[in-house]
């Protein structure tokens, strides 16, 4: 007799239709679909500003799955947990997912599947957050790669499967389990009055995403390798929030992105070597989990970088008032938006980690609770990439000079000028909306003088080259 037990499908960076393996296989078995969120440790863990914002695509994949006939079902408490109660609620015979890679929810991953399976639950994981498997891309000894470029010419010419279309219905099961209320998990709290104004800068669900990616095709991509480091110009794909809560599919972006190149547009390769970045994170995040919370290069842990997150200097620069108006826009814009260009993100966290010498922990905690496009791998090596203890084929005592940098990339000051409110006559919205996203606690305003660098440059660059010096690399 054929298997009618129903399928628990259980959502997390995935939340979308279309392409989605997991979620096609289930629908294509025939047999009863019940899409499940679970606000487990893992979320419970997340920072402000992206618990917030994983609760605004739970919500949309709950309108989307209502949809086509379907609902999805909510559940806090231990994932295991969550899933066996599930299993005797509902009879489900099998549980899928797609595969995540952060050392967290491999640890999660491993034990929910293992318990599952010795219970006699089939227990199946899918493709679908990456293009390529990081155990499958392997150098010619056999190993894992190290650095990027060689990465990139390993992966470029591997053939990408097509999406796969959205189911048009999912079977329901003869009964729906209880499930918990959105509203009650009280996911954006922590943004406080924040959220607000960040609000108004998110792209949110699978539809929305996919019309970003048609937007910066149709347009952009054409001068993206040219423009994409000048932080004033609507330059980038903007997709980061989308990819980290897996609205869009890597898939999806690579087949736009390949026709774009095959129709002649000059940034298309250029966009595709930054999607492959991404892969790159993960593929390091899983050979090598130590990069999410400790130095990835040798050598480092003696390196007298300060962790006192409670320092004026580090307050400073977590508010944008360091005195140097790159790194202070940079800050303020991702207060604001939830995001911050990559440009902007070098300068901020080189001037932290070099000038400073704060630790990039430090930083990677801040960012990780600000930002809504946050991303376990590449949050982690990119901070790592400009501290000097990461994957980086540059010298690790490259210093940014954020004055320079900004007359570079925004010679009119166009950026600083869009967050940056003192000193200014009539400063913008954008920058008044920086005091109205910020904890009251802070007692800062728009009149307030602009403050003296926290750090000058020179200074800072000499005590971090002189920290270079003293260590044996």
């Amino acid at each position: 007799m054929p298997d009618t037990s129903p399928i628990l499908v259980w959502l997390r960076r995935d939340l979308r239709l279309d392409d989605h393996p997991a979620l096609t296989a289930a629908a294509q078995s025939g047999r009863p679909v019940i899409p499940v969120f679970i606000h487990d440790t893992v979320v419970e863990g997340l920072g402000a500003a992206p618990k917030w914002r994983l609760g605004l695509s739970v919500a949309v994949m709950s309108q989307r799955l209502d949809g086509i006939g379907s609902r999805l079902i909510l559940r806090r408490g231990d994932a295991l947990t969550v899933l066996q109660a599930l299993v005797a609620e509902t009879g489900a015979g099998a549980v899928y997912w797609s595969r995540l890679y952060d050392p967290d929810c491999v640890a999660r991953d491993t034990g929910v599947k293992s318990a599952l399976k010795a219970q006699g639950i089939a227990a199946r994981s899918f493709d679908g957050h990456l293009l390529f498997e990081p155990h499958q891309v392997k150098t010619k000894q056999g190993g894992f790669y190290r650095v990027y470029s060689p990465f990139w010419r390993a992966v470029k010419d591997i053939s990408v499967a097509a999406p796969l279309s959205e189911p048009s219905v999912l079977t329901p099961p003869a009964a729906w389990p209880a499930s918990d209320r959105l509203d009650d998990w009280r996911m954006g709290a922590a943004m406080q009055r924040g959220a607000a104004v960040t609000g108004a800068y998110t792209c949110v669900g699978d539809r929305a995403a996919m019309d970003r990616l048609a937007r910066f095709i149709d347009g952009r991509v054409e001068h993206y390798k040219s423009r994409r480091d000048f932080p004033a110009e609507p330059a980038t794909s903007g997709l980061s929030e989308n990819l980290t809560y897996g609205e869009i599919s890597p898939r999806t972006i690579w087949h736009a992105g390949q026709r774009a190149l095959y129709d002649g547009a000059a940034g298309a390769e250029h966009f595709l070597k930054e999607l492959v970045w991404r892969e790159f994170a993960y593929h390091l995040i899983f050979h090598t989990p130590h990069i999410a919370t400790g130095n990835w290069r040798d050598g480092w842990d003696a390196f007298p970088w300060s962790e006192n997150e409670d320092s004026p200097a580090v307050l400073a620069w977590k508010q944008g008032r360091t005195g140097i108006p790159f790194v202070d826009a940079a800050m303020r814009e991702m207060y604001v938006t939830g995001t911050m260009h990559n440009r902007a993100r070098m300068i901020a966290a080189s001037y932290l980690t070099k000038h400073m010498m704060v630790h990039w922990r430090v930083g990677q905690r801040w960012f990780a609770d600000c930002l809504t496009d946050w991303d376990p791998a590449a949050n982690a090596m990119g901070w790592q990439w400009v501290a000097g203890s990461g994957p980086d084929a540059a010298p690790y005592f490259r210093i940014f000079n954020p004055v320079t940098q900004l007359d570079k990339f925004d010679p009119e000051h166009i950026y600083a000028d869009r967050w940056i409110a003192e000193g200014r006559a009539l400063p913008s919205d954008t920058a008044l909306s920086y005091f109205a996203a910020i904890p009251r606690a802070w007692n800062l305003g728009p009149g307030d003088p602009y403050p003296a660098p926290i750090v000058p440059l020179a200074e800072g660059r000499a005590r971090a080259l002189a920290a270079y010096a003293a260590r044996d690399f």
